[in-house]
Order: structure tokens, then C-alpha cells, then sequence
């Protein structure tokens, strides 16, 4: 693999940080959730910065991370479902690393993300019908950006990655 960096992009519950962390044992690449990252770095959860400092301010923060990130070598990065959709993040990923999509379906996705106790501040209250249409709306948004990576692969299937990287 020519490049070192592999960024793992799609609609949360996707599985990018399940599957980053497979595949960065598999490669015996490091893993990096860049959620996590951005926390560490502020001291504050996602949803505080989200309530504390606006979504702005934390697009701006997951660029900053993206950019500090590129300078690591054997890892794998899962970013935050929105990350490849602000301040061309798509483009940047794609110059500095490898890019994959992890796709699933709008049924799929709520099914999962109603079994995830993860906070999730953009879903607070949806269920059923309600989430199934709010994820749709968001993947008609986000999928121009997400068809910008290099490898597309079934969520359901995500070794099937392995053979193209």
C-alpha cells in the first residue's frame, strides 16, 4: 500500500470505529478515533462541544485533527460521519491517505444506532420512522462527499476492503 494513512468515512453507526480498530490489528496499523482525539485534545465530549461551542466550531476542530493526523504513519483513522462534508476535509483525506466509504443503508443504520448507547446530540428523541427519514435527508446530503473516497465497501462486508487496499 503506497500510502500509510487510511481514513474510514460514512453516517454514524457505520462501523468505522469497529472495523477501524479490526483493521488496524489486521495491518498492525495503529487506530485513531478521531472523536475520541478531538475529546482529548479539548477536554470536553462531542455533544458539550456541540452545546458549549456550536457545530462550527467543531467542524473547525475536526479539520485541525485531520491535518495534525497526517503526519502518522501505519494508522487508521475513523472520522466523525460529518467530517468529509466541511471545510474540503474529502479533498485533504484524499491527498495525504487512502479513503473508504462505509456504506449501509438508511434501515440499517437506525437499526444500529438504536442499539448504540453512544450520545448522539443530532438524533436526540428520533426513533422508528422518525430516524429512518432524518438519516435518509442526511445521507442525500453527505453521499456527494462520501462517493469522493477511494474504496466504497459494504458496510455489512467490510473485509471485503482488505483485497483492494
Amino acid at each position: 500500500m503506497e500510502k500509510t494513512l487510511i481514513f474510514l468515512i460514512g453516517f454514524m453507526g457505520c462501523g468505522k470505529s469497529t472495523f477501524g480498530r479490526k483493521l488496524g490489528k489486521e495491518l498492525g496499523y495503529a487506530f485513531i478515533d478521531m472523536d475520541t482525539y478531538i475529546e482529548e485534545l479539548t477536554g470536553k465530549t462531542v455533544p458539550q462541544i456541540f452545546a458549549e461551542d456550536g457545530e462550527a466550531h467543531f467542524r473547525h476542530l475536526e479539520t485541525q485533527a485531520i491535518r495534525q493526523l497526517s503526519n502518522q504513519i501505519h494508522c487508521v483513522i475513523a472520522t466523525g460521519g460529518g467530517a468529509p462534508c466541511f471545510n474540503d476535509n474529502m479533498r485533504l483525506m484524499n491527498e495525504i491517505g487512502q479513503t473508504v466509504y462505509l456504506e449501509l443503508a438508511p434501515e440499517k443504520l437506525a437499526e444500529r444506532l438504536v442499539l448504540d448507547p453512544t450520545e448522539r446530540p443530532v438524533l436526540e428523541g428520533k426513533t422508528g420512522d422518525e430516524l429512518i427519514a432524518h438519516i435518509s435527508s442526511k445521507l442525500t446530503e453527505r453521499e456527494p462527499f462520501y462517493r469522493q473516497a477511494r474504496h466504497v465497501v459494504d458496510a455489512d462486508k467490510p473485509e471485503d476492503l482488505l483485497g483492494k487496499l
